[in-house]
């Protein structure tokens, strides 16, 4: 089986991915950490896709089919976080299911207003080093700027800087949005208030799931 996980970019899909998992030992799948794999071992995967990333645009629908297909499992019940983004990508992926004989859960939709996505996403920081993420308002690190847990040096992502994520935003706004439509026709849409502390919205998602 698989649970989506749909919201806009800083919605807090990929904390709440790692609290289903460790809660209830799914599967996690997230095209984000998969990209930035492929980015940082330079296949030609991650060259392809860097361009669009690095711009705040989507990776085209083919190579991110292309690399959901070669993980998704029909044996794991998994959670996809960042997956499908377009239209194509949402009938695509019903396709593939629906040949492995995967069945869909639901689909997980974190409601959060734009003036709270942007305070989120622009503050946020990652480790260039461990991937550890902070937050310079709601979880900063102990020393500014340095990770708490390895020491490395903590950054600004290209795609948080403000500019890139009013793009992003849009992005999202134009050719992901509609797939709450879609998904909401098949009866598979469930909304989350997706403000509050991660806990609060968490023990939402799990009432869901349960």
């Amino acid at each position: 089986m698989i649970w989506l996980l749909f919201g806009a970019p800083g919605s807090g899909k990929g904390t709440q991915s790692k609290l289903i998992t460790q809660s209830f030992g799914f599967k996690h799948l997230s095209t984000g950490d998969m990209f930035r794999k492929h980015l940082k071992e330079e296949t030609e995967l991650g060259k392809k896709a860097k361009s669009f990333m690095d711009q705040g645009a989507l990776v085209p629908d083919n190579l991110v089919i292309e690399m959901v297909s070669s993980e998704l499992s029909s044996t794991e019940t998994t959670v996809l976080d960042g997956f499908p983004r377009t239209l194509e990508q949402g009938t695509a992926l019903s396709e593939l299911a629906e040949k492995r004989g995967i069945k869909t859960g639901g689909v997980i939709y974190l409601e959060v207003p734009e003036s709270e996505l942007v305070a989120r996403l622009s503050g946020r920081r990652v480790c260039k080093n461990c991937g550890h993420v902070a937050h310079t308002k709601f979880s900063p690190s102990k020393v500014e700027g340095v990770c708490d847990k390895c020491g490395s040096k903590m950054e600004l992502r290209k795609d948080d800087q403000l500019d890139v994520i009013e793009h992003r935003l849009s992005v999202y706004n134009d050719q992901t949005r509609p797939l709450m439509s879609f998904y909401e026709g098949r009866g598979l849409l469930k909304r989350v208030d997706g403000t509050g502390s991660s806990s609060e919205v968490f023990n939402k998602i799990k009432e869901i799931l349960q």
